[in-house]
């Protein structure tokens, strides 16, 4: 879907584009049940007509069987419509949501604005809803194919009755199709709180231990149920709406069916109507009240998958957060990673260059300009919000394709992302790596301790986020993670802030000898004194600028705030 296709009418044509196949079919059959099954009536009052008043034996037996037949072709087309339009419904689902997940993990972002409880909520919520416009095409479409089929056997047994029912019923239609804009809006308020109340849900969920840590778990359990009990408001208020729809639909068809009903029976008194075209007529009235009322559920199941619908446009109408280029991986040069008068957020006018082979220490005093140049070498801030140029082997960074940029370039964040699996998988991410690989990165990250602690070792199960492991184990498994990939460019932010000084030595020294290729390039963003001792070179920044640059041992010696800064 492109940026400019952003409605929510888009991603309901589109749904019913895609599913064509079987929302016609499935309308085929539906249309096929509604009208044998409209027939029913019509077929008993002639039954009464020609064999039951007449006593005629033969006509009663070939009335029965037709009536077998009828029954047979009504519920197999029911059976197979209903099941071709869940299917429809399924398969729509499922593809909307691979769709919004592959646009909420496109690397180059995405500029919905909604965060991952929200987008969770779209793909497991709105993407179900916003499908059932399939449905209610095959349930509009039978449901006019029964009243349509109604008239004109009304209009058969007495011309007045059939115009009446097909005069009365668009009527009725658009009556009810009134309240249609309400209901839509009701269910996209209903939408948005269940999502926010989510989104709420994940950070509480992902930020618990800070929260406990803090003292602050009472106030996130107040703010929570502040914004549940929102949700609760507006959702009560769209069942409000939704049952005074259905009410109005059910008054309606009943006072319709007593007025068809009454007419017929005047007929009959008058004798205008045979015993059999009364049962005929009741019937069909009788009968007509199930097609209204499935127009009135398709107004509610309309609106609120025109209201998902939104939504859904919202995520995959996104434009991309980067416009990367298209040039593949750059050749090898002997400067990996250049910045050139970079500013972002804090930082102003920042060069720094990583020469192949060499480890690069970078200490930033303020927090915010580590984050700022994490972000900018991840190749997350577009062009238009940085100054300056970020040059990968020589190419302008922006002239490279995103998978040939992540190809070089590889930035381990501070916040460590495990998945659920086994810590083979979590290492290798995905490829087909030989153990003694994974060994030798576990080793050199100081996790050995992980593999240690636990029988199964590599298959160790982790759970959603690694929460079976301590923050200091996690830290090292992820930078294990990274010495598998082997990046040509390897940046580190803040990598041991959650283990021991021990532990950290240990590391700082796995990580020099793995990382010593002459080919190789690493970025090392911390205020370790155990990293910073094993970097060749280490440039300071102080308010967004460099302000020294040189081996940590001089620096040390030299500068009073440098030394202040890493041995606190």
């Amino acid at each position: 879907m492109s940026v400019a296709e952003t409605s929510g009418g888009v991603v309901l044509r589109r749904a019913l584009r895609r599913q064509r196949g079987r929302v016609l079919l499935g309308i085929a059959l539906l249309c096929t049940h509604q009208a044998t099954e409209a027939l029913v009536p019509v077929a008993i009052g002639v039954v009464i007509d020609r064999a039951v008043a007449t006593g005629d034996v033969r006509a009663l037996l070939l009335s029965l069987a037709g009536l077998a037949a009828l029954f047979t072709v009504l519920a197999f087309a029911y059976r197979t419509g209903a099941r071709m339009a869940y299917a429809a419904v399924e398969h729509e689902a499922h593809a909307t949501r691979v769709e919004i997940a592959r646009s909420a993990l496109d690397p180059r972002g995405h500029s919905s604005g909604m965060r991952d409880g929200e987008l969770l909520s779209v793909t497991a919520s709105d993407a179900e809803l916003s499908a059932l416009v399939v449905r209610v095409a095959g349930l509009t479409a039978a449901a006019f194919t029964a009243i349509v089929v109604a008239a004109v056997a009304l209009l058969v047994v007495d011309v007045p009755l059939g115009l009446g029912v097909l005069l009365g019923v668009p009527l009725l239609v658009v009556a009810l199709q009134r309240m249609a804009p309400l209901l839509t809006r009701r269910s996209t308020s209903q939408q948005e709180a269940l999502a926010a109340t989510t989104a709420l849900a994940v950070d509480l969920v992902t930020g618990l231990r800070v929260l406990r840590g803090i003292g602050a778990q009472d106030h996130a359990a107040r703010r929570y149920a502040g914004a549940s009990r929102h949700a609760l408001d507006v959702t009560l208020r769209a069942a409000t709406t939704k049952g005074l729809h259905l009410g109005l639909t059910t008054m309606v068809n009943g006072l319709f069916l007593a007025t068809v009903a009454g007419v017929a029976g005047w007929l009959a008194l008058q004798g205008r109507l045979t015993i059999g075209e009364l049962v005929a007529v009741v019937g069909l009235a009788q009968f007509i009240a199930e097609p209204v009322q499935t127009l009135g559920y398709c107004v509610q199941l309309f609106a609120m998958a025109r209201a998902s619908a939104g939504r859904v446009a919202r995520v995959l109408g996104a434009a991309p957060v980067l416009a990367p280029g298209d040039a593949g991986p750059p050749a090898p040069t002997p400067s990996r990673l250049t910045l050139d008068g970079v500013g972002h957020a804090g930082l102003e006018n920042v060069s720094l260059h990583v020469r192949a082979g060499e480890i690069l220490g970078v200490l930033a005093y303020d927090p915010s300009d580590a984050e700022a140049l994490v972000a900018v070498l991840a190749g997350r801030v577009p062009q238009p919000d940085r100054r300056g140029t970020l040059y990968v082997d020589g190419v302008p960074a922006e002239e490279l394709h995103i998978d040939a940029l992540r190809a070089v370039v590889l930035v381990e964040q501070h916040d460590v992302a495990l998945f659920e699996g086994t810590l083979r998988a979590n290492l290798s991410a995905g490829a087909q790596v030989d153990d003694t690989v994974l060994r030798a990165a576990v080793r050199a990250a100081a996790a050995e301790d992980v593999l240690a602690a636990h029988p199964h070792g590599f298959d160790r199960q982790l759970t959603e986020r690694g929460a079976n492991l301590s923050g200091g184990q996690r830290q090292r498994i992820g930078l294990a993670r990274a010495l598998v990939a082997d990046p040509p460019v390897l940046v580190l932010h803040n990598p041991t802030t959650a283990v021991d000084a021990v532990t950290e030595g240990l590391l700082a020294e796995g990580l020099a000898s793995a990382r010593g290729a002459d080919t190789h390039g690493t970025v090392l963003i911390t205020t370790s004194p155990a990293l910073l001792r094993v970097t060749h070179r280490v440039v300071v920044l102080d308010r967004g600028r460099v302000i020294a640059e040189g081996p940590h041992e001089q620096l040390l010696a030299s500068d009073a705030r440098y030394r202040e800064e890493i041995l606190r």
